[in-house]
């Protein structure tokens, strides 16, 4: 049996899981698929809600605050149930509108991925699958450090994404990735650098395949000049380990080259002092304000007094101080000994095969990839490998687990969505049709034989983050009431109840309500003149009172966002599970919420072969 076995969650427990969050969200998602531009034109409030607003946001509000208290300072929430009327998870079972709030938000926090207890605590995950190897699990001797080079909520995630899938890797015994939507190739860039992976970064950007390839770059100059450094400064911190005295060892004989090399050139020019003007691509360090001599950067040409150099890369930064290495005074080639010529090009000759050892083993290509996509088409020297897509958006997240299914090349997955609202549903019939007929929702058999669907509103409902908005980070009200009102004095004065074209960010750029107004008027092409300014406030002046309603209705949404995201993934957990050849299958909780809101990735791994 499989080691992965003991965290293994069975089909039979996921189905009923599913079952439960379709039957609490058969009553609940009216909420979820109302439009926000619809809000006062069918006057959603009275449609769905029989509780006043101001009661609604105490009550949520309350509810928050008991959550975050100590476990021995909570109490028993008592229910606000209105009258007699027989409910349904807080709905009337007669009227269908809410009037239970405080029933609702226990039924959402039940039916939540929290909630629900089947996600596979990551530390949990891991230590099983290192458990499987028979190598002790040590990491790297130097470790890169992502916040130099890219912002914390990328860094947060590549490092998390890279130790499952370096992990699975391990565990598969593959020594190949391919990462489907990858984007600027930052988890690329690492599992290569940190991880030694081969990795292939599929993207149908070509922009993006470009431009990853030369950060790619510039991250392994950044990397050669880290792990130097780092290795010194580790052999500097004590001499009890080997790793440490090998850096003494290695000062010592810096220390002597520079000796040597001084003692050749008593006779030659002073060393030329580089101008302190920020260092060419890449560039590496920045020379402490009392130090006479500025570094070049690692890997470049030595720039002359007066040349000017590029401007400096906002992509990688600088390294701190105390990571700068002093470079041995420059020596002419006639003035070094024969001996010593032989050595450096023999250096010079390690490092260049070393550097194209490097630049194999990580690819970008430029490619569409769909579930039906022959890799080896595009990956001529494709062999066994794991399959990743970090935050693919709408349908490539199902299609990078029917790719892992159908391909018996990849031996595991590890998939994060986003943009729910992009997904194609199968049983949405007011939605678009889908060109080749493989939908994204829903995946498994079980939630195809019944038909089910979300609905758009739903799915976009799902990508709200409910975690933020706890902490408050809350939802832009005031830019929904613009758009809200503005639905109002469109169908009023210009018969139009749905337009093709989008306002979009018309809101910040706008100073006042009037102004919006005016500028989406243009946008979308209508006629100003026929309304005046002083119209345009009335409207406004009427519907303010109510803007507490579209806050309360917003909350309302934001707390069903996460069931709705649980189905849409457990679904896909489903879907593994109902396959054959897949050994083991989970949903485990990746990244912190706050950080990333789509925090939850679906693993999978197959079956060895026989």
């Amino acid at each position: 049996m499989s080691v992965l076995e003991s965290v293994n969650i069975p089909l039979e427990l996921i189905k009923r899981k599913i079952d439960g969050i379709k039957d609490f969200l058969k009553i609940s998602l009216s909420i979820a698929n109302a439009h926000t531009v619809d809000f006062y034109t069918r006057n959603v409030w009275e449609e769905y809600i029989a509780v006043p607003p101001e009661n609604v946001l105490s009550i949520i509000s309350a509810s928050r605050v008991q959550e975050m208290a100590p476990e021995s300072q909570k109490k028993q929430t008592c229910k606000t149930t209105a009258g007699t009327e027989e409910t349904s998870f807080g709905f009337c079972d007669d009227s269908k509108r809410l009037i239970d709030v405080t029933t609702l938000l226990d039924a959402a926090k039940r039916h939540a991925l929290p909630g629900l207890g089947i996600c596979v605590p990551l530390p949990k995950l891991l230590q099983t699958l290192r458990e499987h190897d028979a190598v002790p699990w040590t990491g790297e001797d130097v470790r890169l450090e992502p916040e130099e080079f890219m912002n914390s909520k990328k860094s947060h995630e590549v490092q998390v994404m890279s130790e499952v899938v370096a992990s699975l890797a391990r565990y598969c015994r593959v020594q190949q990735v391919i990462d489907v939507g990858s984007g600027k190739g930052y988890l690329c860039s690492f599992l290569s650098l940190q991880y030694g992976l081969r990795v292939y970064g599929i993207d149908s950007s070509s922009t993006n395949t470009h431009g990853a390839q030369e950060r790619n770059r510039k991250l392994k100059k950044y990397s050669r000049a880290y792990q130097r450094h780092s290795k010194a400064r580790s052999g500097a911190a004590g001499g009890e380990t080997e790793q440490s005295q090998a850096g003494e060892e290695e000062k010592k004989r810096r220390d002597a080259e520079m000796r040597k090399d001084a003692e050749m050139r008593k006779d030659a020019e002073p060393p030329v002092v580089l101008s302190t003007t920020a260092p060419a691509d890449p560039p590496v360090a920045m020379v402490p304000a009392d130090s006479p001599v500025a570094v070049a950067p690692v890997d470049s040409p030595m720039q002359s007094p007066g040349e000017a150099g590029p401007g400096p890369d906002p992509f990688l930064g600088f390294l701190s101080p105390e990571l700068v290495e002093l470079p041995p005074p420059r020596v002419p080639p006639s003035e070094l000994s024969r001996e010593e010529r032989e050595r450096r090009k023999r250096e010079n000759l390690e490092r260049k095969a070393q550097g194209m050892r490097d630049s194999a083993l990580y690819s970008p290509l430029t490619s569409y990839v769909t579930a039906e996509t022959e890799l080896r088409e595009i990956i001529t020297e494709l062999e066994d490998a794991v399959v990743v897509g970090l935050h693919t958006c709408g349908d490539l997240a199902p299609s990078t687990l029917r790719m892992f299914t159908t391909k018996p090349e990849l031996q595991a997955a590890c998939s994060v969505g986003c943009c729910y609202h992009l997904l194609s549903e199968e049983f949405d019939r007011t939605g678009p049709e889908c060109p080749n007929g493989v939908w994204g929702f829903p995946m498994s058999q079980h939630l195809r034989d019944q038909a089910w669907f979300c609905g758009r509103n739903a799915r976009m409902s799902a990508c709200l983050a409910l975690e933020r908005v706890t902490v408050g980070q809350g939802l832009p009200t005031e830019s929904l009431f613009y758009r809200a009102v503005l639905h109002v004095i469109l169908r009023d004065h210009y018969g139009a109840i749905k337009s093709e074209r989008r306002v979009g960010n018309v809101y910040s750029k706008s100073t006042s309500f009037v102004d919006y107004v005016r500028k989406a008027l243009r946008k979308l092409g209508l006629d100003g003149s026929k309304i005046s300014d002083g119209l345009l406030q009335e409207y406004h002046d009427r519907y303010r009172p109510r803007m507490q309603e579209m806050e309360a209705f917003n909350t309302l949404k934001v707390t069903l966002a996460p069931c709705i995201e649980g189905l849409l993934l457990l679904d896909r957990l489903c879907y593994l599970k109902e396959q054959d050849d897949t050994s083991f299958s989970a949903l485990v909780q990746l990244f912190d919420p706050l950080t990333s809101p789509r925090c939850y990735g679906i693993i999978g791994v197959k079956k060895p072969r026989t």
